[in-house]
């Protein structure tokens, strides 16, 4: 830290209370994450023209609706499920999957899409018809979901809204997510994610995937940690790894009606996270999105586990 922040921050003690202090440090920590990213600078500078945008990616779409600019969407990928009202735009198909033809079509003014956008063809093509294409940068962390709403707010022109809403809301989520990741991984509690299941078998999530990095954030071990990637189970390795707590998606749980007919499954009845009732069901766009939700779900997952 610079002698010139250090004289700041002690004028500031001097002047304000060791709560306002304490704020105003919380938020140099969160922005330095920025700062110190040179490379983001242009992704994230201001669009040429935000009036008619498509976007390639839930949680971005997310932060449109947090920031209240969604009436410049004109299309969107079909992971923007949330909120329920992103479902009346039209359609360019999957995040990973698209078409210039598809993107093009929509007459956009610029394209937003979350790091996965794809495939890589049609990236290029995008950027040879000059439309404006800015891929938002990504980190799995608390600290990449603040970044990803300033980013999109800074492209879009409205960044004193989102600097609001970051410092009313979502540094006190920081803060508490913290203490309760700090006392989750106290306990030295293992989860597993469980997304689907192929036949019987449930695909659950190893390391280097968007549920891992879930894990990380609530403060629990990953039970499957031995791999890479979402992976069928067998039974048996299941039982092995005996995950304190379940969590799966809400998806998943529709079909099995309820977590008491969940818990019945074959791979996870034996397990402690079955036998004690610690089975937790989430939308899976919310858990592993890594958009504003995604905190939300942190939290109160967070929650229930510091508190058992």
């Amino acid at each position: 830290m610079s002698l010139i922040l250090n004289k700041k921050i002690t004028l500031l003690a001097k002047k304000y209370s060791y709560s306002s202090l304490k704020f105003f440090l919380k938020s140099m920590i969160l922005l330095s994450f920025v700062l110190s990213q040179d490379d983001l600078q242009d992704v994230c500078s201001v669009a040429k023209d935000g009036s008619r945008v498509v976007i390639a990616g839930g949680s971005i779409t997310e932060i449109f609706y947090l920031l209240g600019i969604e009436d410049r969407i004109v299309a969107l990928d079909i992971t923007s499920t949330y909120p329920e009202e992103a479902k009346k735009f039209p359609s360019v198909g999957y995040v990973r999957m698209l078409s210039a033809e598809g993107l093009l079509s929509m007459n956009p003014s610029i394209i937003l899409g979350e790091n996965d956008m794809g495939p890589p063809t049609v990236i290029e093509q995008i950027k040879q018809t000059g439309v404006e294409l800015k891929i938002i940068p990504e980190e799995k962390s608390i600290q990449g979901i603040i970044q990803k709403i300033r980013c999109v707010a800074s492209v879009m022109g409205v960044s004193s809204l989102a600097e609001d809403l970051i410092n009313h809301e979502y540094i006190e989520k920081y803060d508490q997510i913290k203490k309760n990741q700090s006392k989750v991984s106290s306990k030295n509690i293992s989860a597993m994610v469980i997304y689907s299941m192929q036949g019987t078998s449930p695909i659950v999530c190893g390391t280097g995937e968007s549920g891992d990095a879930f894990l990380k954030l609530i403060g629990a071990k990953n039970a499957f940690a031995s791999f890479e990637g979402w992976k069928p189970a067998s039974a048996e390795s299941i039982i092995a790894n005996d995950p304190d707590y379940i969590i799966v998606t809400s998806r998943l749980l529709k079909r099995f009606s309820s977590i008491k007919e969940l818990k019945k499954h074959p791979s996870l009845s034996q397990t402690t996270a079955a036998q004690s009732d610690n089975i937790i069901a989430k939308d899976g766009m919310a858990m592993m999105g890594f958009g504003p939700r995604t905190l939300d779900c942190a939290l109160e997952v967070s929650r229930i586990i510091s508190s058992d």
